[in-house]
Order: C-alpha cells, then structure tokens, then sequence
C-alpha cells in the first residue's frame, strides 16, 4: 500500500501551492477477562487517507477510505475546492505558514511481538490474573484487561516530503471492586496510565504479573480504613497521579490554540496568555518540564508530527519559568512564536491540530525515602479516580483511590477517598522536591478528547514522584 499511496499520488497531484497526503491505518485487539470468564475478543481494522491543500491563501481538506485511483482523484478535487471556498475568509492568512517537507522514518520499539503469542494464551495470561483478584467474599467484581494497537502512517508532500512511521501500543489494566454495606472501594493498575509503545515485554517492565493479588488486597483495606481527613497537608504524589496533575494543568494550559481562542466554545480556553512567555513563574525553581516525543517506549513517541514537522526535546517550563507553548506550525504562524512539532490528529479522518504529545516532568535529585522522611504531616496519593477543573484549566480538585497519611517522616494510616485542590499556577510554585530516577516512571493516557469535531488521541507523560507544600485535601461523601 505503501509504494501504490506514493505512485498515485504523484500521478495525481493538482498544481497548487501545498498538497499532502496522510494515510493512517490502525488495528486493534482487546480482551478482557471479567470475573474469570473470558469475554468476546473486540477488533478494529480502520484505514483511509487524509488530502490536505492549500493554494492562493485557502485551506482545504478532504478524507476518504477509498484507496483507489477514484477515490484518491476525488478527494483531491475536494480539497481543492475547498481551498477555493475558502480562499480570502480565513481567520489568520497563509502567507506566513511554511509546511514541511521532511524525509524520515520512525518505528516503536519491541521486543515480544503482540502476535508471537495466540488467542489461548493471551486469554490463559489474562485468566491467571484474574484468579488470583477473588480473595474475599467482599470482591464483588474483577477483570483484568490487554489492548493492543498497531499504526502504520505514511505522510506524502507535493514537493517530495515523505515521512513513514509505525507504531505499537499495549494498554494493560486490573481493576478489583471491594464491597462492604454502603461502601464501596475500587483499586485498579495505576488508573489506567500505564500505556507504553512496545511489545509483550512492557507487561512485566511495569508490574502488571502477579499485580490482581496486591489489588485486591488493596481494595479490602480501603473498605476499613479511615476517610481523609479535611485539612491542609504536604501532599506527595506518585507518578501514576502526576500523569493527570501534568495533563491537565500544564499539558491542556500549553495548547497555542486554546490560547489563541480556539477551543473557547469546546474544550475551552487556558489561564495562560501570549504575553506570559519568557517570564512568567508557572512553578517553584524545581519544575522542569520538557516536550519530548524522541523519548523510547513512551505512549506518543514519534520522529515526525502529522504536518511532517520534525519533533525533538524542547523546554516548555525551565527552572519554573514558562518558555514555550505547544503550537504547531499554522498556530506558531498566527500567534508569531515559536512551538514544537505537535499537529496531531486522531485518525485519517481528522485535521491535525495542536495536541500534546509526550509531556514530561524532568527527574530531581530525591529518593522517595527523602521526601517522606521531610514530611511533617503529609498524605502520600496514588492512582487517580476523579478529576475536576474549570474550562480556563487553572482552578481544579483531583481524587485517588489510595491515600497514605505521612506522621513526623513515617508513613502511617491508609485513608480511603483523598483528594486535593488547588490552582494551577499556586499550585505548581509549591513544588517543594522532585523525585530521582528510582521514581521515575514512563506513562500514557489512552483517551484525551479535544477538538470540534470530536477527537481522542493518545498522550505520553513521564514524570516522578513529587511533593507539594501546603495542599487542601478533603476526603469524598
């Protein structure tokens, strides 16, 4: 498909100022095992091509899942009249827009192949985690779960560009429910983050073997422990939390064009402003956090962004001073600043648009002993729950499933239903120490939703353990 995409394409391409085509085809398999009986197997097979034009100021696109010289000659005249609709009514004009033409390939990293085991003994490895959830007659429900997604894309420029990158997701998850009364408690495999691009391998490289046990475990002493206090504590939180603290407080707050207004009436708008660039003090001098998807293994790693761009690592925070936005190359345009390689869309039928990819908290130099051992009264939080924040993404509450007080440097009582609240900016400068590469732990969110129409993409983060001073936390109803 490859080689036939390129050869009509370049029997096909209209005399305009830019033509692109982006073609992305996905497979997906998940398997669930529930309650130690094996549901239906789900699969995906989608594919199509994307036709993006612009000539004498307008923008045009077109998709299509019809690969033929047809649909392709097609979708192309659709372009092109659009880009002629469009020609003079743009927002921002074009004239500043320089596309990419980039060549260049990228693949994930795998070591055991999804395929390498069959049907039976994916389900067999799911059965035994299962087994070991139902521990207590107050389990009262139980699955354990194995997503794998393949991407091949192939993006092609009417001036030679020719980008070509594949790649291969496992999305594991365990979740126990315990029940006692009225309560009710659920524990479950870092919240759903632990996503990575690679093979089979990722499975024991993050913990999954063995883990139903420990979360059963887990779940039951929730439904005798205490509820967290109200109060206001040192707050430590794991990396499977500070995925969401990241995202939604700096990765969504970052997007150049919910900056610029774009996402206003959707996914709404950002706390930051243009003018705050280069100065201003997003968190206390320990926060570093960098744009990197040439990062091995993470959930958004790639070469290449969906407008061809070449991605490297790019400071967003340094020493807690805000640098750069993530606005990609039409958004960088309209608001003259500088970005990264973020267009992304979510499938061969989206536009790209502004998308974090992999945002990650840089390491620092304490153990997790360190910072509890510093802690005076403090609660460890783990594996988010809930989340809450306001549509400018700077006033927000957050809740776990596991909370830990901390006493006088000792971890004390488990606490059942903590969470925390803050605002952004109040928040990030009351980062009082980051944790070092024992901590540190590479992650993915499977859906993040964003854009008109609708698109859920996926989002690396990979950060640390880190303590905040100071926080709000309460316990739920």
């Amino acid at each position: 498909m490859r080689e036939l995409l390129q050869h009509r394409f370049n029997q096909l391409l209209p005399p305009v100022d830019f033509c692109a085509l982006r073609y992305v085809a996905e497979r997906s398999e998940k398997l669930i095992v529930r309650q130690d009986i094996a549901e239906p197997p789900q699969r995906w097979i989608d594919a199509g091509v994307m036709i993006s034009v612009m000539h004498n100021g307008g923008l045009g696109y077109a998709a299509t899942s019809d690969l033929s010289e047809t649909g392709l000659k097609r979708a192309i005249q659709q372009a092109c009249d659009w880009a002629e609709c469009t020609r003079g009514r743009l927002v921002t004009g074009l004239d500043s827009v320089v596309m990419s033409h980039q060549q260049g390939e990228y693949h994930s990293p795998v070591g055991q192949a999804w395929e390498t085991l069959n049907l039976q003994e994916k389900y067999a490895l799911l059965q035994e985690e299962s087994q070991h959830c139902k521990i207590d007659e107050r389990i009262v429900d139980w699955e354990a779960e194995l997503w794998s997604v393949n991407t091949e894309q192939l993006y092609l420029t009417n001036q030679g560009g020719h980008v070509y990158q594949t790649t291969h997701l496992i999305i594991p998850n365990i979740s126990v429910t315990a029940n006692a009364g009225m309560d009710t408690q659920r524990r479950s495999f870092g919240g759903q983050v632990f996503a990575r691009q690679g093979g089979l391998e990722v499975l024991a490289e993050m913990g999954f073997h063995r883990s139903g046990h420990r979360l059963a475990e887990e779940a039951l002493q929730l439904l005798t422990a205490p509820n967290c206090p109200t109060d206001t504590r040192d707050v430590l939180l794991m990396p499977d939390q500070m995925v969401l603290q990241i995202h939604e407080s700096i990765g969504h707050p970052l997007e150049l064009d919910r900056i610029l207004g774009d996402e206003r009436n959707y996914a709404g708008t950002s706390f930051v402003t243009q003018e705050m660039f280069g100065h201003y003090q997003y968190g206390s001098s320990l926060l570093n956090v960098t744009y990197n998807p040439t990062v091995r293994g993470e959930f958004a790693s790639f070469c290449y962004d969906d407008e061809g761009l070449a991605a490297d690592k790019t400071y967003l925070i340094r020493e807690g001073i805000l640098i750069n936005p993530l606005g990609s190359t039409s958004s960088q345009a309209r608001a003259q600043m500088s970005g990264v390689a973020n267009a992304r869309a979510s499938s061969w039928n989206r536009p790209p648009i502004d998308r974090m990819a992999n945002i990650n908290l840089e390491t620092g130099d304490s153990s997790l002993a360190d910072m509890i051992a510093r802690t005076e009264r403090g609660i460890l939080m783990q594996s988010n729950v809930s989340w809450s924040i306001d549509d400018s993404r700077n006033k927000f509450q957050f809740g776990c499933e596991w909370g830990q007080l901390i006493d006088n440097g000792q971890l004390t009582d488990v606490v059942k239903n903590p969470n925390y609240r803050g605002i952004s900016a109040t928040f990030w400068r009351n980062l009082q120490a980051v944790g070092n590469a024992d901590t540190f732990q590479v992650l993915g969110v499977p859906y993040c939703g964003k854009g008109e129409p609708n698109q859920l993409i996926r989002v690396g983060h990979a950060t640390p353990a880190c303590l905040f001073s100071n926080i709000d936390v309460f316990g739920g109803a």
